[in-house]
């Protein structure tokens, strides 16, 4: 099994408001590849940290192997949420995979 996490800053130039709803679209858009994406067995998008956090959005997902890892990154669905719905609001983006 392999671990796939991303950490995500959101632009500074986007109001509270925005944030709040696009950090929504993001949760759901992402979320919605479990049982369409093959290989993903799980995926949990978190929105709402600590005060003490330094990241916007963390997405944190489990695949079957490294294959379905690269699978996942060019599937049609996943290219789709994230050309939409990550990549126009965020600034910085950190990841990390490793094997469980």
């Amino acid at each position: 099994m392999v671990k796939h996490v991303i950490l995500w800053q959101l632009k500074d130039e986007i109001s509270d408001e925005e944030k709040k709803l696009i950090k929504k679209e993001i949760k759901e858009g992402l979320e919605g590849l479990v049982g369409v994406v093959p290989g993903l067995k799980e995926l949990v998008v978190r929105t709402e940290g600590l005060e003490s956090s330094n990241a916007d959005v963390m997405l944190d997902s489990l695949l079957e192997n490294e294959q379905a890892l690269a699978g996942y990154a060019v599937h049609k669905k996943h290219v789709e949420v994230a050309n939409s719905k990550v990549r126009p609001y965020t600034k910085t983006r950190v990841c990390m995979d490793y094997e469980v």
